[in-house]
C-alpha cells in the first residue's frame, strides 16, 4: 500500500477512530506520505535490529524503531535507508535521531524521526523485533496500521484506505 493523495492523516481521524502519536516528528525522508503495515523494533543506541528489518523484503511496510526518544546516536543512516527503498519498505518512523539526513531527504522513503544526530549506534546484536511499543502513551502493535503525513502520525488495527 503506498502513499496517495486520497487520504491525509487529518481526514482519516475525522472518519475513523485512530490514535495520534503526538510527537514532535520531523519530515526526513523524500516522501512526505507513507503508509503501511508496521513492523516494530524496540532498541537502544544499537541498529543491529534495524540492518536486520531493512535486510528483508518490505512489501510496503513501515518500520517503527522506538530508540527511547534517544538524541545520543542516529538509529537509520544513509545505507539503512537505500536498502529499505531497495527492499521496499514504505517508511522508517524512529522515536530517536537518524543521520546523513541530506541524502535521506532525496530517497524515495518516508522518514520521520525526532531528531538528528551523526554519531552512530554501537552493533552488539541487542534489540527487539516485533514486540508492542507504547509511543507518548498509544499502544502501536506489529500488524498494525499507520499513516503519516505533513500533519502527525496515527495507528489503528485496521487497513483504512
Amino acid at each position: 500500500m503506498s502513499a496517495s493523495s486520497s487520504w491525509t492523516t487529518a481526514d482519516l481521524c475525522d472518519a475513523h477512530a485512530v490514535s495520534v502519536i503526538a510527537l514532535p516528528w520531523m519530515d526526513l525522508g523524500g516522501r512526505r506520505a507513507f503508509c503501511g503495515r508496521v513492523s516494530t523494533i524496540r532498541a537502544y543506541h544499537d541498529n543491529s535490529r534495524v540492518r536486520e528489518a531493512v535486510a528483508e523484503p518490505g512489501k510496503g511496510r513501515v518500520l517503527v524503531i522506538d530508540a527511547g526518544a534517544s538524541l545520543k546516536r542516529a538509529m537509520l543512516g544513509d545505507m539503512l535507508a537505500a536498502k529499505a527503498v531497495d527492499k521496499g519498505w514504505e517508511g522508517i518512523l524512529v522515536v530517536g535521531a537518524i543521520r546523513d539526513s541530506a541524502v535521506i531527504a532525496g530517497l524515495d522513503l518516508g522518514v520521520k524521526a525526532l531528531g538528528r544526530c551523526p554519531l552512530k549506534t554501537d552493533k552488539n546484536g541487542e534489540g527487539l523485533r516485533d514486540v508492542a511499543l507504547d509511543l507518548a502513551g498509544v499502544q502501536v502493535e506489529p500488524e498494525h496500521y499507520l499513516y503519516a503525513d505533513e500533519d502527525g502520525v496515527i495507528v489503528c488495527g485496521e487497513k483504512l484506505t
